[in-house]
Order: C-alpha cells, then structure tokens, then sequence
C-alpha cells in the first residue's frame, strides 16, 4: 500500500478536487456577470452522513453515485448546478459579484483548512517512520 492509497491522504485530495473545481465554477460566474439571462452555477456540497442515512435507508459498503469517493485512479467527477443569486437584473443575469466573492472566500479558507490538515498528516507520517532515539 501506497502512501496515496492512505484513506485519509485520499479524502483530502477528494476535497481539494472538489474546492478546485468550485473556485473554477465560481470564475466563470464571475466572468459571466454582465452576460444577459446567464444564471451563476456552483457545485452541490456533498451530502452529509445522516442525509445519506435518510436516503440509502441503511449503510452498505457500495459505490451507487457518481458523487461517492472515486475507486484508486478513477478522477471525481463533480456537475455543476444552476444557483442563482439573490437579485436578477432587467437582461435575466443572476450573478452577483459580490455574493460571488463571498462563494471565492469561503471556498479559500476551507482549501487552506484541507492544505493545513495534509501537512499536518504528513508530519505525523514522517514523526511515526523515524527511527526510535530521532
């Protein structure tokens, strides 16, 4: 087993990928903003444990979504959707830029929150691989 095959290694590259791919989303609504009848897209977060619970009626050990973990060298996949923003001017856009920028900021400090816990696991691997007396 791999370093990257480490369950935990894998979760927090699952959420980089997928703080990544909202910052991309969250640019094209910014760029977008002044484009008639364009209506701003973010990623959906993904569902919590007790919803899934709710859902799937119980817990297997099964991949039925899309949006599950991606199996060893499979990349996620995540679909934006369409999310409008509070106001909608005359021409049908419904992009906020400054509610945009709250989306951009929110999303900064929950992928400096992941890069932070990565390097604190790294230096807990590296803590436990040393040799005893180091």
């Amino acid at each position: 087993m791999g370093f990257a095959d480490l369950p935990l290694i894998s979760q927090i590259k699952g959420r980089l990928t997928w703080l990544d791919e909202r910052q991309r989303v969250i640019a094209q609504n910014v760029a977008n903003s002044d484009t008639p009848g364009y209506v701003g897209r973010d990623l959906q977060m993904p569902t919590d444990f007790a919803a899934a619970l709710r859902e799937g009626g119980g817990v297997r050990m099964a991949r039925t979504s899309a949006m599950h973990i991606a199996p060893p060298g499979q990349p996620a996949r995540f679909d934006a959707v369409a999310a409008p923003d509070s106001e909608t001017t005359l021409d049908g856009n419904a992009v906020v830029v400054e509610e945009q920028m709250l989306k951009m900021a929110e999303s900064r400090m929950a992928y400096d929150a992941a890069i932070g816990f990565y390097q604190k696991s790294m230096q807990m691997l590296r803590m436990a691989a040393r040799p005893p007396g180091r």
